[in-house]
């Protein structure tokens, strides 16, 4: 194997090397929720991908030591909302461990299947669950999207170096 200039030391395999390099990768951000039997629950998601268009399929992915695991592990549907550069809190609130995630600022309703539905986001989609797969710590969950909205107004917010931030032009 030939060093190719330029480049620094390589690392060794490690979560800090995994962590270190996405920071690097700029990634949409969404939040997930679901219907747990305490209320609603949810998290911020970078990691939402589009799986398939026939049919309609997203994935994600949760650590199983996440807050919100437990409800959905269980959950028959989620909800998958695609934030605007405006929501940069609500991404940080639905993000931090012991929030009060649907308290006060966040404005949300019960939607379809009983899955809490967020205001003012780019587009929100309701899906059913159809697969959860190991992976290490975490879990990708496979959804079919069963209805959803992509009429919101804006620009996306991005993760981008451990903060949240806009696109530029």
């Amino acid at each position: 194997m030939t060093a190719t200039p330029g480049l620094g030391t390589p690392r060794l395999a490690s979560p800090d090397l995994l962590r270190s390099t996405f920071r690097r990768h700029a990634a949409g951000v969404a939040v997930i929720t679901a219907r747990g039997a305490a209320g609603p629950v949810g998290f911020t998601a970078t990691s939402l991908t589009s799986v398939s268009a026939e049919p309609p399929l997203i994935s994600f992915g949760i650590g199983t030591g996440a807050s919100s695991w437990p409800a959905m592990a269980e959950a028959d549907h989620v909800g998958v909302h695609i934030l605007g550069e405006h929501q940069s809190e609500l991404a940080a609130t639905f993000a931090r461990s012991g929030a009060d995630r649907f308290g006060a600022p966040t404005a949300w309703r019960d939607g379809p299947d009983g899955v809490p539905v967020l205001d003012d986001v780019l587009a929100w989609l309701v899906c059913r669950v159809v697969g959860r797969v190991p992976a290490g710590d975490h879990r990708i969950v496979l959804a079919e999207v069963v209805l959803g909205d992509p009429s919101g107004s804006g620009r996306p917010l991005l993760y981008h170096q451990g903060r949240f931030s806009g696109l530029r032009d």
